[in-house]
């Protein structure tokens, strides 16, 4: 008779500052935004190491926009937990508001994340 044998585990993929502050947002976003775009850029001066960030999120339809225009309001007083980050700044630099065909409004949001070591 053959022995069955469990499959080898593949690898997960290591998340990333840059993945856990999407999940961050989305999060603050209530599940209503989705991220159209993000841009990392390294960051460093004389004592901190880091990144910024520019992440433009989108929300359509009526509740989904609700929650962006608090999205926007919250982000740059909002305490993340991002393991091995902190967050030094998070600001909303642009907000689109489109009313046809369809409702969406676009939040344009500029964070910088410094090392925490």
């Amino acid at each position: 008779m053959h022995e069955e044998r469990p499959l080898p585990r593949r690898p997960r993929a290591r998340r990333t500052p840059a993945d856990r502050l999407r999940a961050a947002l989305l999060a603050l976003a209530d599940g209503h935004g989705i991220v159209r775009a993000h841009r990392e850029t390294p960051w460093a001066s004389i004592t901190f190491a880091g990144a910024r960030h520019r992440v433009v999120l989108c929300f359509e339809g009526a509740e989904a926009i609700a929650a962006g225009e608090q999205f926007s309001a919250d982000l740059p007083e909002h305490e993340f937990t991002i393991p091995g980050q902190l967050v030094a700044d998070a600001t909303v630099v642009e907000v689109d508001h489109v009313l046809l065909p369809q409702p969406r409004l676009t939040v344009t949001a500029e964070l910088l994340l410094l090392e925490d070591v």
